[in-house]
Order: structure tokens, then C-alpha cells, then sequence
């Protein structure tokens, strides 16, 4: 969920939970192409879990259902190594016709990049361009074209068991500050449980909490904050509010607000913890509240909350539509391709696949198409009190790596605050 990658493969690749789930999509309207253009093409993804293989296979098969006489063949490419992968294979000329790739710029399988070097496709369909949300369009957009489509948006916060909180007379909600939620860690101590679960270990699951609190520190007052950076106009270590941030999470893990041994946790930390009760909430785009509901077979209600911000800040939802599809500038069908990405960009295909993968639809229309975790930040939703998640806008995968390795070395008293963020400001040269 990286850092060569921050897709849901790399800030959730962890949640390998074997979830049987098919995905059934109602019938829409698309083209397709007729002529000589072959009418198979090939769609290649890196899926952590068996839910998320249901999920691109349902796109898949969809549109054949839509489309007769076409084939879509599906390639489940080994998780870990996705973003390496497909890059080579991109570079090399030879990848699939359409494969999961990252809006935006400074990871492995970045679309800009490839736009830039004419790798992937212009996508001219007038529906992609009519379902492309405002807020998505500088991820996927280059030199004035689009060239990939966001599957969904996550909320990348804590996944949070609110019925087993309050059964111990822990209460959070969407409206309560950081500076609360730290008092309360005694509380959940004392009933032998910790507020949240933390795998201080990986660079993945340290920065998904230091950029969630960082979006509204840093990005909430000033959601141009990347802007002026590449513009050196401001500095990570000149920053009041990365500098909050990252003392701010030393602050929860004083205050005991981490599961013990959190510093050297992996990710098994936070899925035992979690089915054993031991933890309250993790952190992580907010697909892994569907996936771990579904495996327990809706004995357990999960929710999707932000990362709460300090006394006096306002919170802010970090929200992305990072994770899409682009097309190879190498197919053979492009019409065929494109059609593809219209389909996955429509309503229907966006709340089809969404409702599967417990993602949000990226043009929400009205609540019903909002999943019940959450429910408690629909009215955040609505009134766009949200920035996007701020990495998938810097210029290496380094800077990333650099800041989740840094939380564990502040945590173990290795690293200065100041020393992350200064390295950090190397990083984006």
C-alpha cells in the first residue's frame, strides 16, 4: 500500500486475506471497435488478495458481457514485485494492452512518466474525459490529455473498530482531535488493548500515518504546499507543520497509543491484533475495512475514520484516486483499450467495482453510493473538506521511503525530527 509504489499493492499489500468474492456488474452502454483491430487484449494487475483478483476479473469479464466477441485476458502478476515488472515491461515494449498503474508521478509504475516518454496512450474518448473528476485530472493528465483512468478513491486513515472501543469506553469519531485520542490510550491500555496498531517496521504503514497526520498539519491550510516545494518556496524541514506531524506521532507512541514492540512490528502485527481484539485501529487505505468485514463474515463492523489532527487544526480527509489503468502505447486494439478504461470510469463500473473492493465511486452522485464504514465522514465527502494523498505528487519514490524509515528512527530515538525532514528535502533534490 511504497516505495517504489503507494498503490493499494504497496500501502496494503499486507492484507493478504483469501476472500472468495465474485463481482457482478450491471449492463452499460460502451462501443466497441470494429474494424481490423485485434478483439482480444490483455489486463494486467498485481492483487493482494483473492477479493482484489474477484474485483479486476469482474471488470474483465463485465465488459465481454457488454461487448460480445471480445476478450479481455487477465494477468495476476506477483504482488511484491508489480511495480518493477510492469515498468520493465513498459520500457522493454512489450507490456500488456492494459495494466494497472499509479496517477501522478515519482513511483515505479508512475502514468506520467510514461506519457511524458510517449509510452502510454492518449485516452481522446469523450466519456473518460466527461467522468474524469476535477480532482483526479492532474494525476492522469499530461501535456493536456489524459492517459489512465482512477479505479476508485481510498481514504487513507485508520480502519477502526468502533463497537469494540466503546465496549471499553474508548470514543472516536471523525470529530475528535489527535490531542484526544492520545488521552484516551491509557483508558484502552488498562482494558488491555491499544487505541491502534502500528507495523513500525515497514516504511509503508509509518508514512500512511505520518502523511495522514500531515494533511491537515501541512496540506489543510495550504493544499498547494507540493507546488511551492517544487518551486522551492518552502522546505519539509522549514515546515511548522511536517514538523507537528512527526512529533506529534512520537507523542502517541510516548503515550502509549501503539501496541508494544511496535517499532519493530511487521504487518502481521496489525492482523493479529485485529482479530484478536487486541487492537482498536490501523492504519491503511480504507479497501482493507471491506476486505477484513468480508473474511470474517460480517461478524465484524469496521469503520473509516482520518487520522486525527492536533488541538486547534482543522482535520482534514486524505483522499486519493491514485490507483488506476493506463493503456500501452504498443497495443495493437487501442480503440478496443480505450473502450475498456470508458468502461471502468462509468458510473456503473465505478460503484460496481467500488461496492467489491470497499472503495469510493470518484464522482459520487449521493450517499447511496457509499459503503456503511462510512458513513461517519459522508459529510466531509460532500463538502469536500478533503486534500488528495500527498505523495503521489512528489518527484521520487525515495522521499517516501525516507519518511516511513525515519518515523521508526525517531520512534527508537535513532533519528532527530529535524534529521527525517532534512533528509527528506535531500531526497527531492
Amino acid at each position: 500500500m511504497k516505495h517504489t509504489r503507494r498503490s493499494r499493492t504497496s500501502r496494503l499489500a499486507w492484507l493478504a486475506i483469501p476472500v472468495a468474492a465474485g463481482l457482478t456488474l450491471a449492463g452499460c452502454s460502451s462501443s466497441v471497435s470494429t474494424g481490423k483491430e485485434p478483439q482480444t487484449i490483455t489486463f494486467a494487475y498485481g492483487a493482494t488478495n483473492d477479493q482484489d483478483k474477484a474485483a479486476y476479473d469482474g471488470l474483465a469479464k463485465a465488459f465481454e458481457a457488454e461487448n460480445k466477441g471480445v476478450t479481455i485476458t487477465t494477468q495476476n502478476l506477483p504482488v511484491q514485485s508489480y511495480g518493477t515488472t510492469i515498468a520493465t515491461r513498459v520500457q522493454g515494449g512489450n507490456a500488456p494492452d492494459t495494466f494497472f498503474a499509479e496517477g501522478g508521478t515519482g513511483q515505479a509504475q508512475s502514468i506520467l512518466p510514461w506519457a511524458k516518454s510517449g509510452l502510454v496512450l492518449p485516452l481522446n474518448d469523450a466519456s473518460i474525459t466527461k467522468n474524469m473528476p476535477d480532482s483526479a485530472k492532474n494525476l492522469y493528465t499530461y501535456n493536456g490529455k489524459i492517459y489512465g483512468v482512477p479505479l476508485g478513491t481510498q481514504l487513507n486513515g485508520v480502519i477502526y473498530n468502533d463497537e469494540l472501543a466503546q465496549s471499553i469506553g474508548v470514543k472516536i469519531d471523525v470529530s475528535t482531535s489527535l490531542d484526544d485520542i492520545i488521552a484516551q490510550c491509557g483508558k484502552a491500555r488498562d482494558a488491555g488493548k491499544t487505541v491502534y496498531g502500528l507495523a513500525g517496521s515497514t516504511f509503508q504503514n509509518n508514512g500512511i500515518l505520518a502523511v495522514g497526520i500531515a494533511t491537515s498539519t501541512v496540506y489543510g491550510p495550504d493544499k498547494d504546499w507540493n507546488t511551492k516545494r517544487a518551486q522551492n518556496k518552502v522546505t519539509f524541514a522549514g515546515s511548522k507543520g511536517w514538523t507537528t506531524a512527526l512529533e506529534s506521532v512520537k507523542k502517541m507512541y510516548d503515550a502509549g497509543c501503539f501496541q508494544d514492540g511496535a517499532t519493530s512490528a511487521g504487518f502481521d502485527a496489525l492482523t493479529n491484533g485485529a482479530s484478536s481484539g487486541k487492537i482498536l485501529g490501523f492504519f491503511a487505505p480504507s479497501g482493507a475495512a471491506q476486505q477484513i468485514m468480508q473474511a470474517a463474515g460480517g461478524h465484524v463492523k469496521l469503520v473509516a475514520l482520518p487520522v486525527g489532527a492536533p488541538d486547534g487544526t482543522k482535520t482534514f480527509l486524505s483522499l486519493s484516486a491514485d490507483q488506476g489503468v493506463t493503456v500501452s502505447a504498443k497495443t495493437k486494439s487501442p480503440k478496443l483499450a480505450t473502450d475498456f478504461l470508458s468502461y471502468i470510469i462509468s458510473d456503473k463500473g465505478q460503484e460496481a467495482y467500488s461496492k467489491e473492493i470497499g472503495s469510493i465511486p470518484v464522482n459520487v452522485k449521493n450517499d447511496s453510493t457509499l459503503l456503511p464504514q462510512y458513513a461517519g465522514i459522508k459529510d466531509e465527502i460532500a463538502k469536500n473538506d478533503t486534500r488528495g494523498y500527498a505523495p503521489t505528487e512528489w518527484p521520487n519514490a525515495k522521499i517516501y521511503t525516507d519518511l516511513g524509515n525515519g518515523v521508526q528512527g525517531i520512534l527508537t530515538g535513532q533519528m532527530t525530527v529535524k534529521q527525517v525532514l532534512q533528509q527528506m528535502d535531500t531526497d527531492w533534490g
